[in-house]
């Protein structure tokens, strides 16, 4: 089988391998495992590797580089009406070799990827749909009209729209997903940590303003002026970095708050196991892998009600769920810091729901998206 891949997520070559943020690549991966040759029509980067990129893992990969595009400015716009009828032939050129069509949503790319499409109607397809599927959420227009195309089975014919959540009123292509980054091998005896010394925060993600970073240091911040006993980390880099880097010495935090940038999921990995909570005050989501990590080892979960978070948190059952009002935030943190059985119980019950969603269950799923 040929797999076109249809992305926006940037490519590295190097050393005649291509390299992407290893999250994607990781899944991309367990898909590759199941075809012959893979077709990938992405951007290509200049930039240099760095901890957070991976390699594909298949010998035979035709590489498409195309330019990529916005649609935030005047100027943009311009640009974007030369670039895409070229853009377009090249992801024409691509699923018309394919014999299966694989579309990364939502994205500049994927919106081409999703009209494009449609011109194939036999051939089968899937679409990774990474965002927020929530159909009464406020997104741009073009996430919108991504979603109508993908849902609209007289446009969209022979495909499967993997979303994170289930939806009242979905269209009967629309499928319920999840994503994975650990295995059945990883899991271990399970062991709560407790709340007598230091208690640990986690933050990983990237250090950019839809993610609320500062958010999560100021409730770090508020927790430890009021006699909590606190320690945050941040993973990640991002534009956001230098602005709190300030805030962190205006205010003097460097004793309970560090900025470790981006690491290796080894490096991750252990960090989750040594901390208490796992905290993404994000404005937008699909389905955070942070959180599902986190989880994974025992830390509670702290996040906002976006996209089918409240479903992996059971609406507070297993986690806390943010109103983004300090105040109302540092009242239900603190209650949970004051009752080690609650926060015990809420450990446990994360673990043992993130452990069911596994690389190996990940695979299987994966199998049946292509066979049937």
């Amino acid at each position: 089988m040929t797999f076109a891949i249809i992305t926006h997520v940037p490519h590295i070559l190097e050393q005649n391998q291509y390299f992407a943020y290893s999250p994607y690549v990781r899944e991309m991966n367990i898909w590759a495992k199941q075809v012959d040759k893979l077709i990938i029509v992405a951007p290509e980067s200049k930039s240099r590797k760095t901890a957070i990129d991976l390699n594909y893992d298949h010998d035979k990969i035709e590489f498409k580089a195309i330019e990529s595009f916005d649609v935030l400015s005047l100027k943009a716009v311009l640009k974007t009406i030369f670039k895409i009828p070229k853009i377009s032939w090249q992801i024409y050129s691509a699923m018309q070799k394919s014999d299966h069509i694989h579309l990364r949503c939502p994205g500049n790319i994927g919106l081409l990827g999703s009209l494009i499409q449609i011109l194939f109607p036999n051939k089968t397809k899937t679409a990774k749909y990474a965002g927020n599927w929530d159909p009464n959420s406020k997104q741009p227009w073009t996430y919108n009209f991504q979603k109508w195309i993908l849902s609209n089975t007289f446009l969209t014919r022979n495909m499967k729209v993997l979303v994170y959540g289930e939806w009242e009123g979905s269209s009967k292509n629309i499928k319920p997903f999840f994503t994975a980054t650990y295995k059945e091998t990883d899991k271990s005896t399970f062991f709560s940590n407790d709340l007598k010394g230091q208690i640990c925060l986690i933050f990983v993600g990237a250090l950019v303003s839809g993610k609320n970073p500062l958010y999560a240091i100021q409730l770090v911040e508020t927790l430890y002026k009021k006699g909590f006993n606190v320690a945050l980390v941040l993973y990640g880099d991002g534009v956001e970095r230098n602005k709190l880097v300030e805030y962190i010495n205006h205010n003097n935090l460097g004793n309970i708050i560090s900025l470790k940038g981006n690491q290796t999921q080894d490096t991750v990995k252990k960090a989750y196991e040594a901390s208490h909570f796992v905290l993404l005050p994000s404005d937008s989501e699909g389905w955070p892998k942070a959180i599902a990590e986190g989880m994974f080892w025992g830390c509670v979960p702290i996040s906002t009600k976006v996209s089918c978070v409240p479903f992996m948190l059971d609406y507070g059952n297993r986690g806390v769920l943010l109103n983004m009002d300090l105040e109302k935030d540092i009242l239900q943190i603190e209650d949970l810091l004051r009752n080690e059985a609650d926060f015990k119980s809420k450990s446990q019950k994360a673990s043992e729901w993130s452990r069911q969603y596994t690389l190996d269950v990940f695979e299987e799923e994966i199998k049946k998206s292509l066979q049937s």
